[in-house]
């Protein structure tokens, strides 16, 4: 969500640079605005892709507990039923 608003801030000032800027000034402004939008969309999507990265992670170490939490409950049936 963070990504798209700063997409569209950088779309928004690149095309006032092109279109409504006459003013070399203003458009240098927005020449640089839109490039710290972009600098700051590349850095939240740099930080979304490590969040999911971790989430990920997180989910697979979550497989592995359940995965050992079911083998221990069998070998606790198993050997309920045995006796």
């Amino acid at each position: 969500m963070l990504f798209k608003k700063f997409a569209v801030a950088a779309a928004i000032a690149t095309t006032l640079a092109f279109v409504g800027c006459t003013k070399n000034e203003a458009t240098t402004d927005a020449n640089a605005a839109a490039s710290e939008a972009v600098e700051a969309a590349t850095e939240a999507a740099t930080e979304a892709t490590e969040a999911a990265s971790e989430a990920t992670e997180a989910a697979s170490e979550a497989v592995d507990a359940v995965d050992a939490t079911t083998e221990v409950a069998a070998s606790e049936v198993a050997a309920s039923a045995a006796q």
